[in-house]
């Protein structure tokens, strides 16, 4: 790696810093097609995670009753993308309720006459439907399979095709009643996942316009490159960090089969580079750590550091949505406070949401109790200020953390590049609990000198989405080699286990006075473990239960590898491997979403920045705290 010492001039060879601009420039480029916010009117549907049909009645119907994670409809049918300009008569934005739906489906009791009110009859419609080609291709695929013909509204049928053999829902059209016009026509994977239909707004809202995102991964980018050394591997590892922009734009534009895979090499670059830091002790003699590069004044920063939280408040207040993640959170807190069951009871247009673990659900219980709950997936403001205090959460921890490791200027750098990185926003502006999950993890950072407190962050972050149990192993070892005799070291251990343990069972109280172990199991660890989904590779493609099988081993083995290796013993070492942990069960898992980037960009732009000298332009009493090698 190159440092502030390394050679190079600002020549137009600038390969890594060419690269950076790119990732934030040019790659979001593609999300063009889905950045307009969603209409007033549309506000009616929310983006969750569920099939868009359920059998029902005799004949297959389309009532929507899953939650977030529920099962993935199979099917090979190819082409999987909706019919070009046809996609603005139904944007979803998840401000409301899946139901009672906006326009409820009816089957009308005559086909060969438009109904009341209606231009064209059940049958006109039908025959709309099959000539759209690739409904015609899947029908001649799936041989014996049959249309149903629904009102859906006054002014809108849907179409939808169903599979002979097990009722299964492969192809679904919507058209506009008034001009037979064609306005949505689905299969495969986006007939039972509506989040993979490239509505715009359904996650995050007008973070995704372009207008939003480009000046953000500029912002998150520009400070640190340095022109007159572009070959700094700093600057291709943050480029890295934006490159998930590539994803997410094809998953905007309802193109799954490209933004799934696109997702990986990211993710297997970052874990490379994590490990690459997290096992590089530091031999005797280690010269001084190269300084950090900054283009502008850390004052700058400090001014956009203001500017970015009050812009992430002010966006959240106005104009994001809370999707289903933030709506169990606020059922299970109402559910907690009433002394009520948690797991199993939750109501039909989220059955699924108590699938996290009960930290997820406490957590919320302060702000439904400061801002109410009316019992209706409405606007949520419980949801919505739990999302602004976890993010405000990670800001705060993450500045301290660097203000410990090297004093306040890094701590500035730190909340600034969390601030400033479009998913973390992304996941704000879906008032989801992720960033709890990276703010329990930075909590365990920034307290790693004391074994008690890294157990009860462990256990608490584990108990969130039960993913990050696998740092437990690395947090519990950490700082044991240093420790001048076995006594101590042993005293550690049992005193971060004992930490553990308790705040686990302080966790499940809520639960456990209501609910089995057996019917926790089943709604969580159970049901997480069985569920399909098409947002990774597994699901996306099939046939690899082996291959992730494998996958899935390998990250359980390095968390328990990297506990007991020797490795960089610094909070940096430590942030590093905790992040390559995350990176590595993510890749495993069966359902990945962008809103799981915050639980490893938290700990790895720690690794990533913290390595850097900086002048401390900020008076600081506090600095070198955390123990250093």
């Amino acid at each position: 790696m190159t440092g502030p010492g390394g050679r190079g001039k600002a020549r137009l060879n600038r390969p890594a810093v060419v690269l950076g601009l790119v990732g934030a420039l040019l790659l979001p480029l593609v999300c063009a097609a889905s950045a307009a916010p969603a209409p007033a009117a549309a506000t009616q549907s929310a983006p969750v995670e569920r099939p868009s049909s359920a059998a029902g009645g005799g004949v297959p119907g389309v009532a929507t009753g899953r939650g977030r994670l529920g099962a993935a409809a199979g099917g090979a049918a190819a082409g999987a993308t909706a019919v070009p300009g046809t996609k603005a008569g139904a944007r979803s934005t998840g401000t409301a309720p899946p139901a009672p739906p906006a326009n409820p489906l009816v089957r009308p009791s005559v086909l060969d006459r438009p109904p009341l009110g209606h231009s064209h009859s059940a049958d006109q419609i039908q025959a709309i439907a099959a000539r759209v080609p690739k409904v015609a291709a899947v029908v001649r695929a799936h041989r014996g399979s049959y249309p149903v013909t629904y009102e859906k509204g006054a002014y809108q049928w849907q179409v939808s095709y169903f599979d002979r053999v097990g009722g299964r829902e492969i192809a679904q059209v919507l058209i506009d009643d008034s001009t037979g016009q064609v306005r949505e026509a689905w299969t495969g994977f986006q007939v039972a996942w509506s989040m993979a239909r490239g509505y715009p707004g359904a996650f995050g809202r007008r973070v995704n316009a372009l207008y939003v995102w480009i000046p953000l991964s500029l912002l998150f980018l520009a400070p640190f490159v340095d022109w007159r050394r572009p070959r700094r591997m700093l600057h291709l590892d943050l480029a890295v960090l934006l490159l998930f922009s590539v994803s997410l734009a094809f998953f905007n534009n309802a193109d799954i089969y490209r933004s799934v895979p696109l997702a990986y090499p990211p993710l297997l670059y970052l874990l490379g580079r994590m490990l690459w830091i997290g096992l590089r002790r530091r031999p005797p003699g280690w010269d001084p750590p190269p300084r950090l590069h900054l283009a502008v004044p850390v004052s700058w920063l400090t001014i956009g550091l203001v500017f970015l939280i009050g812009f992430r408040i002010a966006l959240n207040v106005t104009d994001s949505n809370v999707i289903d993640v933030g709506y169990a959170g606020v059922i299970g807190a109402q559910r907690i406070s009433d002394g009520q069951g948690l797991y199993g009871t939750f109501p039909s247009e989220n059955q699924h949401g108590d699938t996290y673990g009960p930290t997820s659900y406490e957590a919320y219980v302060p702000f439904v109790e400061a801002f109410g709950y009316s019992g209706r997936w409405d606007d949520l403001p419980a949801a919505h200020g739990a999302a602004v205090a976890f993010d405000l959460a990670c800001i705060g921890l993450i500045f301290l953390i660097g203000r410990l490791i090297r004093g306040p200027t890094l701590g500035v750098v730190l909340a600034y590049a969390w601030a400033a990185y479009p998913f973390t926003l992304f996941a704000a502006e879906s008032n989801t609990n992720d960033s709890l999950v990276a703010a329990l993890i930075l909590a365990a950072l920034l307290f790693s000198v004391s074994p008690p407190a890294r157990g009860v962050l462990a256990a608490l972050a584990g108990l969130t989405k039960f993913a990050p149990l696998a740092i437990a192993p690395l947090l519990a070892t950490h700082g044991l080699r240093e420790e001048p005799s076995r006594r101590r070291r042993l005293r550690a251990v049992l005193a971060f286990g004992l930490a553990f343990a308790a705040a686990s069972v302080l966790a499940f109280v809520p639960a456990l006075a209501h609910d089995s172990v057996s019917t926790i199991y089943d709604r969580t660890v159970a049901y997480q473990a069985a569920r399909g989904s098409p947002f990774s590779i597994w699901g996306l493609y099939g046939g690899l239960g082996g291959l992730q099988t494998a996958v899935q081993l390998a990250a359980v083995l390095l968390a328990v590898v990297l506990a007991l290796v020797p490795r960089r013993p610094d909070v940096i070492g430590l942030a590093a491997l905790v992040a390559a942990v995350v990176i590595a069960l993510q890749l495993g898992i069966t359902h990945w979403f962008y809103l799981y980037v915050p639980w490893f960009f938290a700990p790895a732009i720690v690794a990533l920045l913290a390595r850097y000298d900086l002048p401390d332009v900020l008076p600081s009493r506090s600095a070198g705290r955390l123990r250093e090698a």
